[in-house]
């Protein structure tokens, strides 16, 4: 009978503590506030008034970043094309979805999204990052899934429905909810500390290479004192992010062989034609290939070609047409002392931030 009463009493131990377990893990709704810092210089980010970014918001949106389950097939995430060290961009020209084609742009690098105000993609046909994010999930050429699809797949997931209530207050899980974590996270991707940040703070000196590319950088074209010409790069890479946010035609191509019309193809304005976003050029050293088509691999190409390489076309930025005719004029050593400096921009914390780390 005292065996008998023994084991009754395990059981009923075990049970209760099974249950205190279950209770331990229960998900609960406690939504901490993310603290965004960020430099004086930059001025105030736009962040979303409707989705607040808070740590338990941003944890959902970084695991949805490096969640395969998005994807068709499970083998291919948000992260898959945006590579950290890479800038949160990819090495390849254009990046090969799950069926195995390829896409037709290079995939851009993430960061400082909260200071971008003019639409997202090559060609801003998203107004806002939460658009933005679920495109490459749908998009037969990159993870081809439905939405529905991955609300299954993320419902059926408890780990997934627990930090949904940590993020949202319930486990409920929608397309809505997946795009505004995603938001979140993309959000707190920064990058201010590169070595010319530190050297504006006066926290160490370029080289004497690096400062003469800085002086050709931010020096305007003068066709007519040619001692007295730069390289012109900040007309439209300009401010503590290195871009102007316009989207622009820079002279890769004449009319003839356009083959992407760009902004266009959004705007529905003629004008638009083959014009695409400057992007920052902040860890341009570790983006390659660059343009809006990766057909440069790597910056003295991207250099070359505005030394030498612009051609005419009808809808070429007016900022750059001075100088097709004879081109900018920079000796070798002008070229070499502009990626230089070009290479100062790079931000190291950024590229290996364990915060923005799987």
């Amino acid at each position: 009978m005292n065996r008998i009463f023994n084991i009754f009493f395990i059981l009923i131990l075990i049970m209760v503590m099974a249950c205190e377990a279950d209770e331990a893990e229960v998900a609960v709704y406690d939504a901490t506030p993310y603290l965004f810092t960020f430099p004086e210089n930059f001025g105030d980010p736009e962040l979303p008034k409707d989705n607040i970014l808070t740590k338990e918001g941003v944890k959902l949106g970084k695991m949805l970043f490096y969640e395969k389950a998005l994807s068709k097939d499970g083998t291919q995430a948000c992260a898959s094309c945006h590579v950290q060290k890479d800038g949160f961009s990819d090495k390849n020209q254009f990046s090969k979805g799950v069926d195995g084609l390829l896409g037709g742009r290079q995939a851009m690098p993430i960061f400082n999204m909260a200071w971008h105000k003019t639409g997202f993609f090559w060609d801003g046909r998203s107004l806002t990052l939460r658009e933005q994010s679920l495109k490459p999930i749908q998009d037969p050429l990159e993870m081809h899934e439905t939405l529905e699809n991955v609300v299954s797949k993320l419902t059926a997931n408890k780990t997934y429905t627990d930090q949904f209530i940590r993020a949202f207050g319930t486990p409920e899980v929608n397309s809505t909810k997946v795009s505004l974590a995603l938001e979140q996270f993309m959000m707190t991707i920064v990058s201010f500390d590169s070595k010319y940040d530190q050297y504006l703070a006066g926290k160490l000196t370029l080289s004497e290479s690096e400062e003469r590319g800085r002086s050709l950088f931010f020096t305007e074209y003068n066709q007519f004192f040619p001692d007295l010409s730069g390289a012109d790069c900040a007309h439209c890479h300009s401010g503590p992010n290195f871009e102007n946010g316009e989207f622009m035609n820079n002279g890769l191509d004449k009319d003839s062989d356009f083959t992407d019309y760009g902004r266009e193809k959004v705007s529905n304005f003629a004008f638009d034609r083959a014009s695409f976003l400057m992007p920052s050029l902040r860890n341009v050293a570790h983006t390659a290939p660059y343009m809006h088509d990766g057909r440069f691999k790597t910056l003295e190409e991207v250099v070359e070609h505005y030394n030498s390489g612009v051609k005419m076309s009808s809808t070429v930025s007016p900022l750059i047409v001075p100088t097709i005719s004879k081109g900018l004029g920079l000796s070798a050593q002008d070229k070499t002392d502009l990626v230089n400096f070009l290479k100062t921009l790079s931000d190291q914390k950024f590229l290996t931030n364990p915060e923005y780390a799987q």
